[in-house]
């Protein structure tokens, strides 16, 4: 056995400090979160979609220049699924529908990085200069969310996405300008709350620095509901993408759910129920998952509905 103690001896060290209450801190929380049996079927699920979606090369033969577009079989028009070479059948229009799910994965894995990531940077930005600062700043920047807020997030992500023309890069920056005004009130609203601790107090006695206070003191301690929201808003924006690419307003034949849905409804009268019903349900697989994701995180981090 050795002696710790004995000359020469070295020990890795252990980690320690405010790194180790986070680690620790998040082992606590993740088991916490896992506990929920509905909070772990929605995240069995999103690692599914997002397992698929990061395979789609692999899954699939893409046969045209953009991977993104969905190939056609003019000799297999409505076929159903289980047909040889197209698992889950194929359109109107010979799109190969498991293609289009595979592929429509990816793309919203995308859109919804792309859209989660801009508005909470963005929204967290502003709210945190109209919570930090105060005064007029606040005033004019909460009146700019307010009016926003004021306006149904699907006619005004519709409204965007229309003037602009139907294209899905239109419709992310169209769900960009949407959703940062709940970010940028949720993190507003925590600051001015945090603001009011006595650490708070007692950092700006011993004279650090606004931005210091800031960055160490007053965001870490308000970023919670963000996190919550964020997860929530992953599955809320593919739902909301998904509707504005049904009616028309992203490239014609681009692989995406909610094209494919359009391209099948026509069908389902007479029986080609597999066109629509199947991106319809990875649709809803999808904000589904994001949602018990989120209810989990919810209800473990937010003291308010009796988390920790």
């Amino acid at each position: 056995m050795v002696d710790s103690t004995a000359p020469g001896t070295t020990l890795a060290p252990a980690v320690s400090g405010p790194l180790a209450v986070r680690l620790r801190r998040a082992g606590e929380l993740s088991r916490e979160v896992l506990r929920n049996p509905t909070t772990f079927l929605g995240l069995i699920i999103i690692v599914g979609l997002i397992t698929m979606a990061a395979l789609a090369p692999v899954l699939t033969e893409p046969n045209t220049p953009d991977a993104y577009q969905m190939p056609r079989d003019w000799g297999a028009i409505n076929e159903p699924p289980g047909t040889p070479g197209h698992i889950f059948g194929t359109t109107s229009t010979g799109g190969d529908v498991f293609y289009g799910v595979v592929w429509g994965a990816r793309t919203s894995l995308r859109m919804s990085m792309i859209v989660v990531g801009f508005t909470v940077v963005f929204g967290t930005a502003m709210g945190s200069i109209a919570g930090f600062v105060g005064g007029r700043v606040d005033e004019i920047i909460m009146r700019i969310v307010d009016v926003l807020l004021a306006i149904p997030e699907l006619i005004f992500a519709l409204a965007i996405a229309a003037v602009l023309g139907p294209s899905f890069a239109n419709i992310i920056f169209a769900l960009s300008v949407v959703f940062w005004v709940k970010y940028a009130r949720i993190i507003r609203g925590q600051i001015i709350h945090v603001k009011q601790n006595d650490y708070v107090d007692s950092a700006r006695v011993v004279g650090d620095s606004k931005f210091n206070i800031y960055r160490k003191d007053v965001l870490p301690n308000s970023v919670t509901p963000v996190v919550v929201q964020a997860t929530l808003d992953m599955g809320g924006i593919v739902l909301v993408g998904a509707t504005l690419s049904f009616i028309g307003l992203a490239e014609a034949g681009l692989a995406e759910w909610g094209v494919l849905v359009s391209e099948g409804q026509a069908g389902i009268s007479s029986g080609r129920w597999w066109a629509s019903t199947i991106p319809g349900a990875m649709v809803f697989l999808w904000a589904l998952a994001f949602n018990l994701l989120g209810d989990g995180l919810r209800d473990v981090l937010d003291p308010r509905t009796g988390g920790r």
